[in-house]
């Protein structure tokens, strides 16, 4: 039987609440207890109670829109995850490929560059590099400027210049950038060791380009040139030429100008790397083509032979500059061109140092400058015979025409003068070359009294096409063209009036008129050859090694039959009376025959003249020119013909048997 419950609304015995229609079972429950009201009054549903009760109300409303934030968020997650995975799911794959396989370069071996008798000139010996791999640097902030902090260290660069450096490749992320080249062996190793745990540095090894014979003799650099990293614009440049930020490309010289053949075909491996782009297996690999091998027409023995007769007669001198051109009048081939001062190129293999460059630029004599083909100079009289011929072929004299040589000649106030007090005498064509008589081409250039000469208008004519005034077209980068000064040319840039005095000095090579040794000896050749304008070249063939292969290369005349063979005739003639009774005597000891013209040309009043002297032998069938020029040597026959003579007997015990 149920006992009624206590004034706090609570039954006495737990056992008897279980009538209470069946709402409680033998517990606790604070919730059920009801200071205002008795249970019955519950029971009987009195309202006023109902303001009592505590507990959260959801409606219907608000658990729809729940459900839809829900349902949109799902297909939102799922349309994320259809374009990841099935539209882009292939490009992501890659992407993650990318960050453990890689396709690498492999670099070519370069072609290795032979004299005519197949002695090497350069070499490929092993180098090492400190280089950056943007790609593989730290992304954090902080760590990668720790890195590079790291790599100024070991490069002794400062923080500032390899931020530089790492901004200027930034958009050549994938590949590496030289920091340091040219480490020895034992620098390298020590620098691999240390920084082993460091993302985005390396060690690279490759090589790079050695020129062992400029050590004994530096005036070959001027022909060979050198090859450098490639610099930031020139990587810009030839970017789409398959050309990479760690390349090495030519600078100078054959090697720029023959790069694309020397430098080969790269090739290319796949390899596996780790989280820090360290190589660890190669998967696939395509090997790369050598460069072809260039064979050249120098002979080294001459190239040594005439640097070596040069610099000992610049001693004798007490002089430092000058330039000597051997080549062939049938072919243009060079066999010795020598440009003094020279450099030493493998100061710039492998990148030089700023306080060695500073110190060629700083070098009065310009050791870096090729004088051989674009140094510019009064021709003086080595001009001579091509006046001669170019008044032949214009009928102004003829072989036998002569003029009365009594020291000049004299036009108003002026004194245009020869070179020998008192004159020559009755001087021909012939005599004329050989014993430089300035009177003579006074009058076939200019005319006198009632002589007419050639005038200013042919006389540029010839001298053009005689290729003054043009490139010669040689095989490597910095000719110059010389000049050819003209009435107009005058009128246009000094504002002064073309006089006969112009045309005088224009007739023996003074005044304005300005050319290159290696012009000089292709007007030799003209001579010696009967009329035809060769290419000087230096190149000859290349080799390619793999398939055994040898391609010529092609250099034709730029024009035969410049005047006629009658009129060259005579100017050949003057050059051989010159060796055998002239200015050029000291040739004729020689055990061949030659021909030979002596140049003295007056530049600067306040400083010495410049000796030239051009030659060809034998003289019956020409085989080979030679020209000298000595910067300010004042007199040819004294300062650069015994030069030229030295080489040619040395020449002949050689090629001559």
């Amino acid at each position: 039987m149920a006992k009624s419950p206590n004034p706090f609304g609570v039954f006495d015995n737990f056992e008897d609440i279980g009538d209470v229609k069946g709402r409680y079972s033998k517990g606790w429950v604070e919730e059920s207890i009801l200071i205002e009201e008795d249970i019955t009054s519950i029971r009987a549903g009195n309202n006023r109670s109902s303001n009592n009760y505590l507990g959260v109300s959801i409606g219907r409303r608000q658990i729809l829109y729940f459900s839809m934030v829900v349902g949109i968020g799902v297909i939102l997650i799922l349309a994320r995850l259809f374009f990841l995975q099935i539209l882009n799911g292939a490009n992501y794959r890659n992407l993650a490929e990318t960050n453990r396989v890689r396709i690498m370069p492999i670099p070519a071996e370069r072609g290795i560059i032979y004299d005519c008798f197949g002695k090497e000139l350069v070499q490929n010996v092993p180098s090492f590099s400190l280089v950056i791999k943007p790609r593989d640097l730290p992304k954090d902030r902080d760590e990668r400027e720790m890195a590079l902090r790291r790599v100024a260290v070991m490069a002794n660069m400062s923080f500032e210049q390899i931020k530089d450096l790492s901004r200027q490749y930034e958009a050549h992320g994938y590949e590496s950038f030289v920091v340091k080249e040219n480490l020895d062996h034992l620098t390298a190793l020590k620098l691999f060791v240390q920084n082993s745990d460091l993302r985005g540095v390396a060690i690279e090894s490759g090589t790079k380009r050695s020129y062992p014979v400029v050590f004994s003799n530096p005036a070959i650099s001027h022909l060979l040139g050198y090859v450098g990293k490639l610099s930031i614009n020139e990587l810009n440049l030839f970017k789409s030429a398959g050309y990479l930020s760690n390349d090495e490309i030519g600078k100078s010289g054959l090697e720029k100008e023959y790069e694309m053949a020397l430098r080969g075909r790269y090739g290319k491996e796949k390899i596996e790397v780790d989280a820090a782009g360290r190589k660890q297996n190669v998967l696939a690999q395509d090997k790369p083509t050598p460069g072809d091998n260039l064979y050249l027409t120098i002979d080294l023995e001459a190239q040594i032979e005439l640097e070596n007769i040069i610099i000992k007669r610049l001693r004798e001198l007490k002089k430092s500059r000058a330039v000597g051109v051997a080549l062939n009048p049938q072919t243009g081939d060079i066999l010795a061109m020598v440009s003094l001062p020279a450099f030493n190129n493998n100061d710039f293999s492998g990148g030089i140092g700023s306080d060695v460059y500073r110190a060629y630029l700083a070098n009065s004599d310009q050791p870096l400058f090729n004088r051989a083909i674009g140094g510019v100079y009064p021709s003086g009289s080595t001009i001579k015979p091509v006046i001669i011929a170019a008044a032949l072929e214009e009928n102004i004299i003829t072989k036998n025409t002569t003029v009365n040589s009594v020291g000049g000649i004299h036009v108003g106030k002026w004194a245009f003068r020869d070179w020998k007090a008192g004159g020559h005498g009755v001087t021909n064509a012939v005599k004329a070359i050989a014993w430089s008589v300035n009177t003579f081409f006074y009058y076939v250039g200019g005319g006198y009294g009632n002589f007419v000469g050639l005038g200013a208008e042919r006389l540029v004519k010839y001298l053009r096409l005689f290729n003054l005034g043009q490139l010669t077209g040689i095989d490597i980068p910095g000719e110059r063209p010389g000049f050819v000064p003209s009435p107009d040319w005058k009128e246009a840039t000094k504002k002064e009036q073309w006089y006969v005095g112009d045309t005088y000095n224009l007739s023996i090579g003074q005044g304005d008129l300005l050319v290159t040794p290696l012009q000089v000896a292709v007007w030799t050749a003209t001579i010696a050859n009967g009329g035809s304008i060769v290419t000087p070249h230096l190149a000859d063939r290349f080799v390619n090694e793999a398939t055994n292969s040898s391609t010529r290369l092609s250099f034709p005349s730029k024009m035969k039959n410049v005047v006629s063979n009658s009129s060259i005739m005579v100017s050949r003639q003057g050059m051989r009376e010159c060796v055998l009774a002239g200015s050029c005597q000291i040739l004729k000891y020689l055990p061949f025959s030659a021909g030979g013209k002596t140049g003295t040309a007056q530049w600067n009043s306040n400083r010495p003249a410049h000796a030239w002297f051009t030659s060809f032998a034998p003289y019956e069938n020409p085989q080979i020119v030679v020209s000298i020029l000595v910067e300010e040597g004042v007199e040819g026959s004294t300062a650069a013909m015994p030069i030229a003579r030295d080489f040619l007997s040395w020449w002949g015990k050689k090629y001559l048997k």
